[in-house]
């Protein structure tokens, strides 16, 4: 997990989460469907699928990486936010608000 902290964009350096195996294991599950889902959506445009099929299938994706978000924002609440709150720092909440705000676009 160190060697993918130094490919993290500067923005996203600032801090870091310890994650463990099963929550690690889960997320980037979910990520390698959504990744095989989008190469299947890449081939059905090659091999000039129908356009609503690719429609549906882009609508399963969007809905994976919504559904991503949810358990990744759950565990989130759960342990960094709580963990700050624990610790007195009220920002966090202020953090948690705004990201809210910009996943609710």
């Amino acid at each position: 997990m160190e060697q993918m902290e130094k490919q993290l964009p500067d923005c996203c350096r600032h801090k870091t989460k310890e994650r463990s195996e099963k929550e690690y294991r889960d997320l980037c599950n979910r990520l390698s469907r959504i990744e095989g889902q989008v190469r299947g959506v890449r081939n059905m445009l090659e091999s000039n699928a129908y356009c609503t099929d690719i429609l549906l299938q882009v609508a399963a994706i969007n809905a994976a990486l919504h559904s991503f978000n949810k358990v990744l924002l759950a565990n989130h609440i759960r342990t960094c936010v709580a963990d700050d709150i624990r610790r007195g720092d009220d920002e966090a909440v202020e953090e948690l608000l705004a990201v809210l705000q910009k996943l609710m676009k």
